[in-house]
């Protein structure tokens, strides 16, 4: 599978984060969030320009700017 944003995987589907891109302190927040190399990730619903994420046993909301910004 060739590498993408988190924003084109299709809902439900189980990914691994491989990098992320964007200045320092966008990448400290998205560590911050759970967003870290090698953590799965999947996209559990699409609202309004957000995505509700499952990261880390945890459920996050971020918009699809930040959601382009992760790489699986």
């Amino acid at each position: 599978m060739h590498a993408m944003p988190l924003a084109y995987v299709h809902l439900g589907e189980p990914t691994v984060i491989r990098k992320i891109s964007g200045k320092d302190e966008t990448k400290r927040f998205l560590e911050s969030l759970g967003f870290t190399v090698g953590s799965e990730v999947t996209i559990l619903n699409e609202m309004g320009g957000h995505v509700i994420v499952c990261v880390k046993d945890s459920r996050v909301a971020i918009d699809k700017a930040m959601a382009m910004r992760i790489i699986v």
